[in-house]
């Protein structure tokens, strides 16, 4: 698709293969032949997909989930390993049920008399059918989070080798390497996603080395948060050489030295909130330095968006002093863009590519789709190529959740709510 003002792009990309009738995402990876999905609801767990003729991916293998309280929607694979993440299911409903005593005690004071479940849905701000739902998650007890290694040198077969159970909802995003796992989860006597290193000399056995956390999460240790709920808590930290790159949800970003890893101490620090509304997703740096100076991207997830606030958008950062890091420049998005920008779902941006070998950004925008953006000049973000596929049937618009690229430079696009797009990208 064409739109005013965007003729200048020079670079086509086109759609090279799909699976159409495929079950919405949260993360996929490329690793050789192989795709790898973590799928977005239950009971739909994890895929792989033999994507070695791209034109046709066929699935060979699927590991399913039982019942409705957990999803894995996050993978990651290194050599013959896949690691997923276990973590409750519709945990931002949920939480909610952690607001029931509040406001039960003062709709009392208001009215002077016990309130309705209806006039306690009204008050949080849920629909009032789904209030049995609240009170489920009430009185439940969830005690599966955590995440999972496989074996998976038979494809056609993964096998179980490990299951980590850590604290309350569990791990979210998380990244490993061939040392280690860095996990975002939930720990007993914190406040909120935190991270915690595991060593994985033995696979099967991982063993905890060190932990991170925010000033205001270690409630136990007597720590007083400073903000509402679960606003400052962690989404995932990227391991790049000695350091960790943190994107802190709505506290912005964080740094760590990570050379001694038993030891991990913050070096930086940047937080653009509360102007800036929507949380803070994902942040690396390039892996090479632009004109002698070091630059990190950061996107933001287009969440609980209120009309008239930014979307959420890209930024670019100096980095070069890692303790004094500053933006330098924004990418976004018009919502004349997209046909679908108000056709239903989100609009602005969510991920990146987690690998920024070079100056271009793949970028998953929502209904936006693909936005490929190069950093040639840091100051000066250009778009150069976009694909944004056409909504999957029963959805209003697509959905690009995640992004990944493999060795041929074939691009993978995942749709959170149903679909997988392979694409050829004509790039400069």
């Amino acid at each position: 698709m064409t739109y005013p003002g965007r003729e200048k792009m020079s670079y086509r990309v086109s759609r090279l293969g799909a699976l159409d009738d495929f079950a919405g995402g949260g993360q996929v990876v490329v690793q050789g032949n192989y795709a790898y999905v973590g799928h977005m609801d239950p009971p739909n767990g994890t895929s792989i997909i033999d994507v070695s003729n791209p034109r046709n991916p066929k699935v060979v293998s699927q590991l399913t989930l039982e019942g409705n309280a957990t999803h894995t929607h996050k993978v990651r694979v290194v050599g013959d390993l896949m690691y997923i993440n276990v973590e409750r299911y519709d945990r931002h409903f949920r939480h909610k049920a952690t607001l029931i005593d509040g406001t039960k005690a003062a709709l009392k004071e208001d009215l002077g008399r016990e309130p309705t479940d209806d006039e306690i849905a009204d008050r949080i701000g849920i629909p009032r059918k789904r209030m049995g739902d609240l009170w489920a998650a009430y009185h439940d007890d969830y005690k599966d989070g955590g995440w999972k290694v496989y074996d998976i040198k038979d494809k056609a077969n993964p096998r179980e080798i490990a299951y980590v159970r850590t604290h309350g909802f569990g791990v979210h995003r998380f990244d490993v390497d061939e040392n280690y796992a860095y996990m975002s989860t939930e720990m007993e006597g914190y406040l909120g996603n935190i991270l915690v290193v595991y060593d994985m000399a033995d696979p099967t056995s991982p063993k905890e080395v060190s932990r991170f956390h925010i000033a205001g999460q270690h409630i136990a240790a007597g720590e007083t948060p400073n903000w509402t709920g679960y606003k400052h808590r962690l989404h995932h930290g990227m391991r790049v050489g000695d350091e960790i790159w943190c994107a802190y949800w709505h506290a912005g970003i964080r740094v760590l030295d990570c050379s001694d890893i038993t030891d991990l101490k913050l070096i930086g620090e940047y937080d653009y909130h509360p102007a800036i509304p929507e949380p803070t997703h994902t942040v690396m740096p390039l892996e090479n330095p632009i004109g002698g100076r070091r630059y990190a991207v950061a996107v933001d997830e287009e969440h609980d968006h209120r009309h008239g606030a930014l979307h959420g958008f890209m930024w670019v950062f100096d980095v070069t002093d890692v303790g004094a890091m500053k933006p330098i420049s924004t990418f976004d998005v018009s919502e004349r863009d997209s046909p679908y920008a108000r056709a239903g779902g989100r609009f602005g941006a969510h991920q990146f590519r987690e690998k920024l070998d070079d100056t271009l950004v793949y970028l998953t925008w929502f209904s936006g789709g693909l936005r490929i953006v190069d950093l040639k000049d840091p100051t000066r973000p250009e778009e150069i190529a976009h694909y944004i596929p056409e909504p999957r049937a029963g959805f209003p618009s697509p959905q690009s959740n995640d992004v990944d690229v493999d060795e041929r430079g074939l691009v993978y696009m995942l749709d959170r709510n149903k679909g997988l797009d392979i694409l050829v990208f004509d790039r400069p």
